[in-house]
Protein backbone atom coordinates (compact mmCIF):
# COMPACT_ATOMS: atom_id res chain seq x y z
CA UNK A 1 0.00 0.00 0.00
CA UNK A 2 1.37 3.37 -0.91
CA UNK A 3 0.79 7.12 -0.86
CA UNK A 4 0.65 8.03 -4.55
CA UNK A 5 0.34 11.79 -4.18
CA UNK A 6 2.99 13.43 -6.47
CA UNK A 7 6.17 14.24 -4.56
CA UNK A 8 9.85 14.67 -5.27
CA UNK A 9 10.90 12.35 -8.03
CA UNK A 10 13.52 9.64 -7.83
CA UNK A 11 15.33 7.79 -10.57
CA UNK A 12 17.45 4.71 -11.06
CA UNK A 13 19.90 3.84 -13.79
CA UNK A 14 20.28 0.42 -15.40
CA UNK A 15 23.68 0.12 -17.02
CA UNK A 16 24.48 -2.47 -19.71
CA UNK A 17 26.43 -5.49 -18.53
CA UNK A 18 30.01 -5.74 -19.80
CA UNK A 19 30.51 -7.98 -22.81
CA UNK A 20 31.98 -11.43 -22.16
CA UNK A 21 34.43 -12.75 -24.71
CA UNK A 22 33.75 -16.23 -26.10
CA UNK A 23 36.89 -18.30 -26.75
CA UNK A 24 37.36 -19.03 -30.44
CA UNK A 25 37.78 -22.75 -29.71
CA UNK A 26 34.37 -23.12 -28.05
CA UNK A 27 31.75 -24.97 -30.11
CA UNK A 28 28.39 -23.25 -30.24
CA UNK A 29 25.55 -25.77 -29.94
CA UNK A 30 22.54 -25.24 -32.16
CA UNK A 31 19.22 -26.05 -30.48
CA UNK A 32 16.00 -26.52 -32.36
CA UNK A 33 13.55 -24.73 -30.08
CA UNK A 34 10.66 -26.10 -32.13
CA UNK A 35 11.61 -29.75 -31.54
CA UNK A 36 8.51 -31.34 -29.90
CA UNK A 37 10.76 -33.63 -27.86
CA UNK A 38 11.91 -30.59 -25.88
CA UNK A 39 8.43 -29.80 -24.61
CA UNK A 40 6.54 -31.17 -21.63
CA UNK A 41 2.84 -31.76 -22.16
CA UNK A 42 0.92 -29.33 -19.95
CA UNK A 43 -1.94 -31.74 -19.20
CA UNK A 44 0.12 -34.83 -18.40
CA UNK A 45 2.46 -32.74 -16.25
CA UNK A 46 -0.51 -31.18 -14.43
CA UNK A 47 -1.60 -34.69 -13.44
CA UNK A 48 1.88 -35.20 -11.97
CA UNK A 49 1.40 -32.03 -9.94
CA UNK A 50 -1.87 -33.44 -8.61
CA UNK A 51 -0.12 -36.72 -7.85
CA UNK A 52 2.04 -34.76 -5.41
CA UNK A 53 -1.16 -33.73 -3.62
CA UNK A 54 -1.76 -37.45 -3.08
CA UNK A 55 1.84 -37.74 -1.83
CA UNK A 56 0.96 -35.36 1.01
CA UNK A 57 -2.15 -37.44 1.81
CA UNK A 58 -0.04 -40.61 1.85
CA UNK A 59 2.69 -39.13 4.06
CA UNK A 60 2.37 -40.44 7.62
CA UNK A 61 3.95 -37.19 8.86
CA UNK A 62 0.89 -35.25 7.68
CA UNK A 63 -1.72 -34.94 10.48
CA UNK A 64 -4.60 -37.36 9.93
CA UNK A 65 -7.41 -34.91 9.27
CA UNK A 66 -5.14 -32.94 6.94
CA UNK A 67 -4.56 -36.19 5.03
CA UNK A 68 -8.32 -36.44 4.58
CA UNK A 69 -8.39 -32.83 3.39
CA UNK A 70 -5.71 -33.49 0.78
CA UNK A 71 -7.63 -36.51 -0.53
CA UNK A 72 -10.54 -34.12 -0.99
CA UNK A 73 -8.33 -31.45 -2.59
CA UNK A 74 -6.98 -34.03 -5.05
CA UNK A 75 -10.52 -34.78 -6.24
CA UNK A 76 -11.52 -31.11 -6.44
CA UNK A 77 -8.41 -30.41 -8.52
CA UNK A 78 -9.20 -33.31 -10.82
CA UNK A 79 -12.81 -32.16 -11.26
CA UNK A 80 -11.58 -28.77 -12.44
CA UNK A 81 -9.01 -30.41 -14.73
CA UNK A 82 -11.70 -32.42 -16.51
CA UNK A 83 -13.97 -29.39 -16.80
CA UNK A 84 -11.23 -27.14 -18.17
CA UNK A 85 -8.94 -29.37 -20.23
CA UNK A 86 -10.58 -32.62 -21.36
CA UNK A 87 -13.39 -30.84 -23.20
CA UNK A 88 -10.80 -28.76 -25.06
CA UNK A 89 -8.96 -31.89 -26.21
CA UNK A 90 -12.19 -33.49 -27.38
CA UNK A 91 -13.00 -30.35 -29.36
CA UNK A 92 -9.54 -30.46 -30.97
CA UNK A 93 -10.15 -34.05 -32.08
CA UNK A 94 -13.53 -33.12 -33.55
CA UNK A 95 -11.88 -30.22 -35.37
CA UNK A 96 -9.41 -32.62 -36.99
CA UNK A 97 -6.31 -31.59 -35.04
CA UNK A 98 -4.06 -34.62 -35.40
CA UNK A 99 -0.49 -33.35 -35.19
CA UNK A 100 1.61 -32.52 -32.12
CA UNK A 101 0.58 -29.21 -30.53
CA UNK A 102 3.53 -28.77 -29.87
CA UNK A 103 4.54 -31.26 -27.17
CA UNK A 104 4.96 -34.39 -29.34
CA UNK A 105 1.53 -35.76 -28.36
CA UNK A 106 -1.61 -35.60 -30.46
CA UNK A 107 -4.93 -34.82 -28.74
CA UNK A 108 -5.87 -38.52 -28.97
CA UNK A 109 -2.58 -39.53 -27.35
CA UNK A 110 -3.08 -36.93 -24.64
CA UNK A 111 -6.55 -38.29 -23.79
CA UNK A 112 -5.17 -41.84 -23.71
CA UNK A 113 -2.38 -40.72 -21.39
CA UNK A 114 -4.80 -38.82 -19.16
CA UNK A 115 -7.11 -41.82 -18.83
CA UNK A 116 -4.29 -44.21 -17.94
CA UNK A 117 -2.75 -41.87 -15.37
CA UNK A 118 -6.09 -40.92 -13.78
CA UNK A 119 -7.03 -44.59 -13.38
CA UNK A 120 -3.73 -45.31 -11.63
CA UNK A 121 -4.06 -42.32 -9.32
CA UNK A 122 -7.71 -43.14 -8.51
CA UNK A 123 -6.64 -46.61 -7.34
CA UNK A 124 -3.90 -45.05 -5.22
CA UNK A 125 -6.34 -42.56 -3.69
CA UNK A 126 -8.68 -45.39 -2.69
CA UNK A 127 -5.85 -47.36 -1.09
CA UNK A 128 -4.63 -44.33 0.88
CA UNK A 129 -8.12 -43.79 2.31
CA UNK A 130 -9.10 -47.41 2.88
CA UNK A 131 -5.82 -48.94 4.08
CA UNK A 132 -3.98 -46.03 5.70
CA UNK A 133 -6.12 -43.11 6.78
CA UNK A 134 -9.39 -44.75 7.85
CA UNK A 135 -7.76 -47.37 10.13
CA UNK A 136 -5.57 -44.66 11.69
CA UNK A 137 -8.64 -42.52 12.47
CA UNK A 138 -10.45 -45.24 14.42
CA UNK A 139 -8.36 -44.92 17.63
CA UNK A 140 -9.29 -41.22 17.62
CA UNK A 141 -13.00 -42.04 17.50
CA UNK A 142 -13.53 -41.10 13.84
CA UNK A 143 -15.15 -43.69 11.57
CA UNK A 144 -16.55 -43.60 8.05
CA UNK A 145 -19.23 -46.27 8.08
CA UNK A 146 -21.17 -48.17 5.44
CA UNK A 147 -24.85 -49.02 5.92
CA UNK A 148 -24.07 -52.70 6.45
CA UNK A 149 -21.75 -51.78 9.36
CA UNK A 150 -24.38 -49.81 11.29
CA UNK A 151 -25.81 -51.10 14.54
CA UNK A 152 -29.56 -51.19 15.10
CA UNK A 153 -29.59 -47.87 16.99
CA UNK A 154 -27.57 -46.13 14.28
CA UNK A 155 -29.83 -47.45 11.52
CA UNK A 156 -32.87 -46.17 13.37
CA UNK A 157 -31.22 -42.76 13.80
CA UNK A 158 -30.21 -42.60 10.12
CA UNK A 159 -33.68 -43.63 8.93
CA UNK A 160 -35.34 -41.05 11.19
CA UNK A 161 -33.02 -38.32 9.88
CA UNK A 162 -33.64 -39.45 6.29
CA UNK A 163 -37.42 -39.20 6.61
CA UNK A 164 -37.24 -35.82 8.36
CA UNK A 165 -34.44 -34.02 6.47
CA UNK A 166 -33.84 -35.78 3.14
CA UNK A 167 -37.00 -37.52 1.94
CA UNK A 168 -39.01 -34.28 1.52
CA UNK A 169 -36.50 -32.86 -0.99
CA UNK A 170 -36.02 -36.00 -3.09
CA UNK A 171 -37.65 -36.16 -6.51
CA UNK A 172 -37.32 -39.56 -8.21
CA UNK A 173 -37.63 -39.19 -11.98
CA UNK A 174 -38.69 -42.20 -14.03
CA UNK A 175 -37.87 -42.67 -17.71
CA UNK A 176 -40.65 -44.04 -19.90
CA UNK A 177 -42.37 -43.12 -23.18
CA UNK A 178 -44.01 -40.17 -21.45
CA UNK A 179 -40.95 -38.96 -19.52
CA UNK A 180 -37.61 -38.10 -21.10
CA UNK A 181 -34.25 -38.82 -19.48
CA UNK A 182 -33.77 -36.10 -16.84
CA UNK A 183 -31.11 -33.42 -16.91
CA UNK A 184 -28.09 -34.40 -14.79
CA UNK A 185 -26.36 -31.38 -13.28
CA UNK A 186 -22.60 -31.00 -13.19
CA UNK A 187 -20.77 -32.58 -10.24
CA UNK A 188 -23.95 -34.01 -8.74
CA UNK A 189 -24.16 -37.55 -7.36
CA UNK A 190 -27.15 -39.57 -8.54
CA UNK A 191 -28.55 -43.05 -8.12
CA UNK A 192 -29.62 -44.94 -11.21
CA UNK A 193 -32.34 -47.38 -10.13
CA UNK A 194 -33.62 -50.32 -12.16
CA UNK A 195 -37.02 -51.50 -10.90
CA UNK A 196 -40.27 -53.16 -11.94
CA UNK A 197 -43.82 -53.55 -10.81
CA UNK A 198 -44.67 -56.82 -9.03
CA UNK A 199 -45.77 -59.51 -11.45
CA UNK A 200 -44.49 -57.64 -14.53
CA UNK A 201 -41.37 -58.37 -16.55
CA UNK A 202 -40.81 -54.86 -17.92
CA UNK A 203 -37.93 -53.07 -16.19
CA UNK A 204 -38.04 -49.33 -15.58
CA UNK A 205 -35.24 -46.85 -14.98
CA UNK A 206 -35.44 -44.01 -12.46
CA UNK A 207 -32.92 -41.43 -11.36
CA UNK A 208 -32.65 -40.07 -7.82
CA UNK A 209 -30.41 -37.06 -7.24
CA UNK A 210 -28.56 -37.25 -3.92
CA UNK A 211 -28.93 -33.85 -2.24
CA UNK A 212 -25.95 -31.90 -0.91
CA UNK A 213 -28.16 -29.99 1.51
CA UNK A 214 -27.76 -30.00 4.45
CA UNK A 215 -24.51 -31.88 3.74
CA UNK A 216 -23.04 -34.78 1.81
CA UNK A 217 -22.33 -36.72 5.01
CA UNK A 218 -24.42 -37.49 8.07
CA UNK A 219 -22.73 -37.31 11.44
CA UNK A 220 -24.28 -39.54 14.10
CA UNK A 221 -25.31 -37.80 17.30
CA UNK A 222 -22.74 -37.52 20.10
CA UNK A 223 -20.04 -39.16 18.01
CA UNK A 224 -17.57 -38.72 15.18
CA UNK A 225 -19.12 -41.55 13.16
CA UNK A 226 -20.03 -40.56 9.60
CA UNK A 227 -21.94 -42.09 6.70
CA UNK A 228 -22.53 -40.68 3.22
CA UNK A 229 -25.99 -39.34 2.42
CA UNK A 230 -25.72 -41.38 -0.77
CA UNK A 231 -25.49 -44.58 1.27
CA UNK A 232 -28.50 -43.61 3.41
CA UNK A 233 -30.65 -42.76 0.37
CA UNK A 234 -29.61 -45.93 -1.43
CA UNK A 235 -30.78 -48.11 1.46
CA UNK A 236 -34.09 -46.30 1.89
CA UNK A 237 -35.28 -46.38 -1.71
CA UNK A 238 -38.33 -48.41 -0.69
CA UNK A 239 -39.75 -45.18 0.76
CA UNK A 240 -39.41 -43.54 -2.67
CA UNK A 241 -40.78 -46.46 -4.69
CA UNK A 242 -43.46 -48.09 -2.51
CA UNK A 243 -44.79 -51.32 -3.93
CA UNK A 244 -42.02 -51.54 -6.55
CA UNK A 245 -39.34 -54.21 -6.77
CA UNK A 246 -35.88 -52.62 -6.77
CA UNK A 247 -33.57 -54.72 -8.92
CA UNK A 248 -30.27 -52.84 -9.19
CA UNK A 249 -28.82 -49.51 -8.05
CA UNK A 250 -25.82 -47.65 -9.45
CA UNK A 251 -24.32 -44.50 -7.94
CA UNK A 252 -22.85 -42.18 -10.57
CA UNK A 253 -21.54 -38.66 -11.03
CA UNK A 254 -21.07 -36.58 -14.18
CA UNK A 255 -18.55 -33.89 -15.06
CA UNK A 256 -19.47 -31.38 -17.76
CA UNK A 257 -17.17 -29.32 -19.95
CA UNK A 258 -16.67 -25.77 -18.65
CA UNK A 259 -14.66 -24.44 -21.59
CA UNK A 260 -17.55 -23.66 -23.90
CA UNK A 261 -16.71 -21.80 -27.09
CA UNK A 262 -17.30 -18.08 -27.06
CA UNK A 263 -15.97 -14.99 -28.78
CA UNK A 264 -15.63 -12.29 -26.14
CA UNK A 265 -13.85 -10.00 -28.60
CA UNK A 266 -17.07 -9.29 -30.50
CA UNK A 267 -19.44 -9.00 -27.56
CA UNK A 268 -21.25 -5.74 -26.98
CA UNK A 269 -22.54 -6.62 -23.50
CA UNK A 270 -20.22 -8.47 -21.10
CA UNK A 271 -23.00 -9.13 -18.60
CA UNK A 272 -25.25 -10.68 -21.23
CA UNK A 273 -22.34 -12.68 -22.67
CA UNK A 274 -21.40 -14.02 -19.23
CA UNK A 275 -24.98 -15.02 -18.45
CA UNK A 276 -25.12 -16.83 -21.80
CA UNK A 277 -21.85 -18.57 -20.94
CA UNK A 278 -23.28 -19.84 -17.64
CA UNK A 279 -26.32 -21.25 -19.41
CA UNK A 280 -24.16 -22.96 -22.03
CA UNK A 281 -21.88 -24.40 -19.36
CA UNK A 282 -24.84 -25.84 -17.42
CA UNK A 283 -25.91 -27.88 -20.44
CA UNK A 284 -22.42 -28.55 -21.85
CA UNK A 285 -21.35 -32.01 -22.94
CA UNK A 286 -20.45 -34.65 -20.37
CA UNK A 287 -16.69 -35.31 -20.39
CA UNK A 288 -16.57 -37.83 -17.53
CA UNK A 289 -18.96 -40.37 -16.04
CA UNK A 290 -17.86 -41.72 -12.66
CA UNK A 291 -19.54 -44.91 -11.48
CA UNK A 292 -19.39 -46.99 -8.33
CA UNK A 293 -17.46 -50.24 -8.56
CA UNK A 294 -19.37 -53.31 -9.72
CA UNK A 295 -21.74 -51.40 -11.99
CA UNK A 296 -24.75 -53.19 -13.41
CA UNK A 297 -24.00 -53.45 -17.16
CA UNK A 298 -27.58 -52.67 -18.17
CA UNK A 299 -27.76 -49.45 -16.15
CA UNK A 300 -24.29 -48.42 -17.33
CA UNK A 301 -25.16 -48.99 -20.99
CA UNK A 302 -28.35 -46.98 -20.58
CA UNK A 303 -26.49 -44.08 -18.92
CA UNK A 304 -23.80 -44.05 -21.60
CA UNK A 305 -26.42 -43.84 -24.34
CA UNK A 306 -28.43 -41.09 -22.67
CA UNK A 307 -25.40 -39.03 -21.62
CA UNK A 308 -23.71 -39.61 -24.99
CA UNK A 309 -20.38 -40.75 -23.58
CA UNK A 310 -17.94 -43.39 -24.80
CA UNK A 311 -16.36 -46.18 -22.80
CA UNK A 312 -13.20 -44.05 -22.50
CA UNK A 313 -15.23 -41.39 -20.65
CA UNK A 314 -16.30 -43.85 -17.92
CA UNK A 315 -14.22 -44.04 -14.73
CA UNK A 316 -14.93 -46.65 -12.07
CA UNK A 317 -14.36 -45.39 -8.53
CA UNK A 318 -13.29 -47.46 -5.55
CA UNK A 319 -14.83 -46.64 -2.21
CA UNK A 320 -16.48 -43.23 -2.56
CA UNK A 321 -18.04 -41.77 -5.68
CA UNK A 322 -17.49 -38.27 -4.29
CA UNK A 323 -14.20 -37.93 -2.40
CA UNK A 324 -14.85 -34.21 -2.08
CA UNK A 325 -17.19 -34.99 0.83
CA UNK A 326 -14.16 -35.91 2.95
CA UNK A 327 -13.57 -32.21 3.48
CA UNK A 328 -16.55 -32.20 5.85
CA UNK A 329 -14.84 -34.77 8.09
CA UNK A 330 -11.53 -32.92 7.83
CA UNK A 331 -13.18 -29.98 9.60
CA UNK A 332 -13.65 -32.08 12.77
CA UNK A 333 -12.29 -30.08 15.69
CA UNK A 334 -9.54 -32.31 17.10
CA UNK A 335 -6.44 -30.13 17.43
CA UNK A 336 -3.92 -32.99 17.52
CA UNK A 337 -5.11 -34.22 14.11
CA UNK A 338 -4.52 -30.87 12.40
CA UNK A 339 -1.45 -28.83 11.64
CA UNK A 340 -0.86 -26.14 14.28
CA UNK A 341 -2.87 -23.02 13.53
CA UNK A 342 -0.69 -20.15 12.36
CA UNK A 343 -1.91 -16.66 13.23
CA UNK A 344 -1.16 -13.94 10.69
CA UNK A 345 0.95 -11.10 12.07
CA UNK A 346 -0.21 -7.48 11.97
CA UNK A 347 1.88 -5.51 9.44
CA UNK A 348 4.52 -3.11 10.71
CA UNK A 349 2.92 0.18 11.66
CA UNK A 350 -0.50 -1.43 12.05
CA UNK A 351 0.11 -3.36 15.27
CA UNK A 352 -2.77 -1.52 16.94
CA UNK A 353 -6.07 -2.48 15.33
CA UNK A 354 -7.25 1.10 15.92
CA UNK A 355 -4.19 2.61 14.20
CA UNK A 356 -4.71 5.37 11.62
CA UNK A 357 -3.98 3.45 8.42
CA UNK A 358 -3.66 6.61 6.34
CA UNK A 359 -1.06 8.04 8.72
CA UNK A 360 0.81 4.73 8.56
CA UNK A 361 0.88 4.85 4.74
CA UNK A 362 1.99 8.49 4.75
CA UNK A 363 4.91 7.47 6.95
CA UNK A 364 6.11 5.10 4.24
CA UNK A 365 4.98 2.46 1.78
CA UNK A 366 3.86 -0.79 3.42
CA UNK A 367 4.94 -4.07 1.81
CA UNK A 368 2.57 -6.92 2.65
CA UNK A 369 3.24 -10.65 2.32
CA UNK A 370 0.09 -12.75 2.66
CA UNK A 371 -0.87 -14.99 4.39
CA UNK A 372 2.00 -14.34 6.81
CA UNK A 373 0.87 -10.76 7.38
CA UNK A 374 -2.77 -10.16 8.16
CA UNK A 375 -4.99 -9.38 5.18
CA UNK A 376 -7.78 -8.38 7.56
CA UNK A 377 -5.61 -5.89 9.46
CA UNK A 378 -4.25 -4.32 6.27
CA UNK A 379 -6.20 -4.47 3.00
CA UNK A 380 -9.64 -5.06 4.53
CA UNK A 381 -8.96 -2.33 7.10
CA UNK A 382 -7.85 0.03 4.32
CA UNK A 383 -11.23 -0.18 2.55
CA UNK A 384 -13.28 -0.43 5.76
CA UNK A 385 -11.67 2.69 7.26
CA UNK A 386 -11.98 4.55 3.95
CA UNK A 387 -15.71 3.79 3.85
CA UNK A 388 -16.19 5.23 7.35
CA UNK A 389 -13.80 8.20 7.05
CA UNK A 390 -15.68 11.50 6.42
CA UNK A 391 -12.57 12.92 4.74
CA UNK A 392 -12.60 10.24 2.01
CA UNK A 393 -14.39 11.45 -1.13
CA UNK A 394 -13.76 8.57 -3.54
CA UNK A 395 -13.01 4.84 -3.51
CA UNK A 396 -12.15 2.81 -6.60
CA UNK A 397 -11.44 -0.92 -6.52
CA UNK A 398 -11.11 -3.97 -8.76
CA UNK A 399 -12.66 -7.28 -7.65
CA UNK A 400 -11.78 -10.64 -9.18
CA UNK A 401 -12.82 -13.36 -6.72
CA UNK A 402 -14.83 -12.59 -3.60
CA UNK A 403 -15.99 -14.83 -0.78
CA UNK A 404 -19.62 -15.44 -0.01
CA UNK A 405 -19.47 -12.93 2.85
CA UNK A 406 -16.92 -10.52 1.38
CA UNK A 407 -16.25 -7.58 3.74
CA UNK A 408 -15.29 -5.47 0.71
CA UNK A 409 -18.84 -5.55 -0.65
CA UNK A 410 -20.28 -4.36 2.66
CA UNK A 411 -17.69 -1.58 2.97
CA UNK A 412 -18.20 -0.35 -0.60
CA UNK A 413 -21.97 -0.28 -0.15
CA UNK A 414 -21.63 1.68 3.11
CA UNK A 415 -19.33 4.15 1.36
CA UNK A 416 -21.79 4.69 -1.50
CA UNK A 417 -24.73 5.08 0.88
CA UNK A 418 -22.83 7.74 2.84
CA UNK A 419 -22.42 9.86 -0.29
CA UNK A 420 -18.91 8.90 -1.35
CA UNK A 421 -18.16 8.33 -5.02
CA UNK A 422 -17.52 4.61 -5.43
CA UNK A 423 -16.46 2.88 -8.64
CA UNK A 424 -15.75 -0.84 -8.89
CA UNK A 425 -14.53 -3.08 -11.69
CA UNK A 426 -16.08 -6.51 -11.11
CA UNK A 427 -14.46 -9.13 -13.33
CA UNK A 428 -17.47 -11.18 -14.40
CA UNK A 429 -15.36 -13.85 -16.09
CA UNK A 430 -13.52 -15.18 -13.04
CA UNK A 431 -13.83 -18.86 -13.93
CA UNK A 432 -16.41 -20.73 -11.81
CA UNK A 433 -17.20 -17.53 -9.89
CA UNK A 434 -19.14 -15.85 -12.70
CA UNK A 435 -22.57 -16.30 -11.13
CA UNK A 436 -21.43 -14.99 -7.75
CA UNK A 437 -19.74 -11.97 -9.34
CA UNK A 438 -22.89 -11.13 -11.30
CA UNK A 439 -24.86 -11.12 -8.03
CA UNK A 440 -22.26 -8.89 -6.35
CA UNK A 441 -22.23 -6.50 -9.33
CA UNK A 442 -26.00 -6.14 -9.16
CA UNK A 443 -25.95 -5.65 -5.39
CA UNK A 444 -23.35 -2.89 -5.76
CA UNK A 445 -25.33 -1.22 -8.54
CA UNK A 446 -28.47 -1.28 -6.40
CA UNK A 447 -26.53 0.65 -3.73
CA UNK A 448 -25.48 3.35 -6.19
CA UNK A 449 -21.97 2.09 -6.94
CA UNK A 450 -20.64 2.70 -10.46
CA UNK A 451 -19.84 -0.81 -11.74
CA UNK A 452 -17.77 -1.82 -14.76
CA UNK A 453 -17.87 -5.46 -15.85
CA UNK A 454 -14.31 -5.81 -17.09
CA UNK A 455 -12.41 -5.16 -20.30
CA UNK A 456 -13.48 -6.96 -23.49
CA UNK A 457 -10.80 -9.42 -24.56
CA UNK A 458 -9.00 -9.42 -21.21
CA UNK A 459 -9.43 -10.71 -17.68
CA UNK A 460 -8.61 -8.30 -14.87
CA UNK A 461 -6.83 -10.40 -12.24
CA UNK A 462 -4.98 -7.63 -10.43
CA UNK A 463 -6.01 -6.57 -6.94
CA UNK A 464 -6.04 -2.77 -6.89
CA UNK A 465 -7.72 -0.04 -4.89
CA UNK A 466 -7.50 3.75 -4.90
CA UNK A 467 -8.75 5.98 -2.08
CA UNK A 468 -8.92 9.76 -2.52
CA UNK A 469 -8.96 11.76 0.71
CA UNK A 470 -9.32 15.48 1.38
CA UNK A 471 -6.46 16.69 3.56
CA UNK A 472 -5.72 20.33 4.43
CA UNK A 473 -7.56 21.71 1.45
CA UNK A 474 -6.06 19.36 -1.12
CA UNK A 475 -6.75 15.85 -2.39
CA UNK A 476 -4.38 13.05 -1.49
CA UNK A 477 -4.49 9.58 -3.03
CA UNK A 478 -3.69 6.25 -1.37
CA UNK A 479 -3.37 3.00 -3.29
CA UNK A 480 -3.20 -0.73 -2.80
CA UNK A 481 -1.62 -2.84 -5.54
CA UNK A 482 -1.47 -6.62 -5.18
CA UNK A 483 -0.25 -9.49 -7.30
Amino acid sequence: MTDVTPSSSSASVIAPAPAVAVPASRTVMTIDVNDPARFLNRDIEWLEFNARVLDIAADARTPLLERLRFLSIYSANLDEFFMKRVGVLKRQIEAGVSGPVPEALTPVQQLDGIRARVATLAHRQAIILRDRVMPALVPHGIRILRWENLGEAQRTEAETWFRRSVFPILTPLAVDPGHRFPFISNMSVSLGVMLRRPGESEQLFARVKVPEIPSRLYRFEDSNDFITVQDIVEHNLDDLFPGMEILKVLAFRVTRNAEVERDSEDTEDLLEATQHLLKERRFARVVRLEIAAGANPRILKFLMEELQVDADDVYETEGLVDYGSLNEIADTDIADLHWPRMAALPPAGLDDEHADIFAAIRAGDILLHHPYESFERSVEKFIEDAAADPKVVCIKQSLYRTSGDSPFIASLIRAAESGKQVAVLVELRARFDEARNILWARKLEDAGVHVAYGVVGYKTHTKTALVVREEQGTLRSYAHIGT
